[in-house]
């Protein structure tokens, strides 16, 4: 069995390392050179985002809608319930800090690309994959906010209107002018899908840099442990099986879906867009020094992810293979 080497994981590594070397960088000018370069790539990553969404797809999609339902219900409710469950076991300021990590984590979308390509991998139903995978993120910015809004401690009461208005000129309306433009440009994003998917990744670097950067000049990581990080590392793999096997007993034995859709419905809601997790954190975690700790979860869950359903995805594909 052969795994894909997944060259976007090294980088963030490397991007880490880069900001713990080279902190100093992303003061550059008060900051505001690398902050406003940023708020830019977010702009066109979401205006692609809208320029690759066809409304036919979504508009045949609809119809599958039992399987859409619990993939998003999967996505933006178990995964926040099963965190919330160990809200009441955390007392000091380094727990809070560790759970609402893993809360925003749990609050995000689904991811796009992997998630389509897994399905495809393990002969799922790719067209509900799609549609899913890019309603989720149309649903993510309105319901991660809010599902964050309830534990963010703020001592400033604009905070989430700047929020808010930092989402609609850099997510909502880049999206928006997207869509209007897709019938004219959207076969152009389509060709050209593979590019425009490393200028996302581009941007994602650049926000992990930051975001570490500015923990490593607030010497935030000399704060925990080896104690606190081999936590996280069992955390995330416990909730990624959690919620996994939950998903795998609703689809067969509840829902009762056939292969195909069993296989989407598990992918998809168990995966999370490292793309939005950072796009968030930047507007969520605005001017916090612990930001790097608090998309920490999101990374590692991110390589996991990749790995574990790689594998699931080949095994999967090489028995339907064997059927026929």
């Amino acid at each position: 069995m052969k795994l894909k080497f997944d060259g976007f994981i090294i980088a963030l590594i490397f991007m880490i390392f880069l900001a713990f070397i080279f902190p100093d960088v992303a003061g550059f000018n008060n900051g505001k050179f690398l902050n406003t370069l940023i708020s830019v790539g977010v702009a066109l990553v979401f205006f692609f985002y809208g320029l690759k969404l066809s409304f036919t797809e979504i508009k045949e999609g609809m119809k599958n809608w039992k399987l859409h339902l619990s993939i998003q219900l999967f996505t933006f409710t178990l995964f926040p319930l099963l965190v919330l469950l160990f809200k009441p076991f955390v007392h000091t300021e380094t727990q809070e800090q560790f759970w609402l990590s893993f809360y925003f984590l749990a609050a995000l979308p689904s991811t796009v690309t992997s998630s389509v390509v897994m399905v495809s991998i393990a002969r799922g139903n790719v067209p509900a994959a799609i549609f899913n995978a890019s309603i989720s993120g149309l649903i993510g910015v309105a319901v991660t906010p809010l599902l964050m809004h309830f534990f963010l401690e703020v001592s400033n009461v604009n905070v989430f209107a700047d929020l808010y208005l930092g989402l609609l000129f850099e997510v909502i309306l880049p999206v928006i002018l997207g869509l209007i433009l897709q019938p004219y440009w959207g076969k152009w994003a389509h060709k050209y899908m593979k590019t425009l998917s490393n200028f996302d990744k581009g941007v994602v670097l650049l926000i992990v840099y930051s975001s570490f950067s500015e923990s490593f000049m607030n010497n935030i990581f000399s704060t925990i442990g080896s104690t606190y990080l081999i936590a996280l590392f069992i955390g995330v793999i416990v909730l990624f099986f959690t919620v996994y096997l939950i998903i795998l007993l609703l689809v067969r034995y509840v829902l009762k879906f056939n292969r195909e859709d069993r296989i989407t419905a598990i992918f998809c809601g168990s995966k999370k867009s490292l793309t939005h997790g950072s796009v968030f954190s930047k507007f969520l975690f605005a001017n916090n020094p612990n930001l790097g700790l608090f998309i920490l979860p999101l990374m590692v869950y991110h390589a996991f992810q990749i790995f574990v359903v790689t594998i699931i995805a080949q095994n999967l594909g090489r028995q339907k293979n064997e059927e026929i």
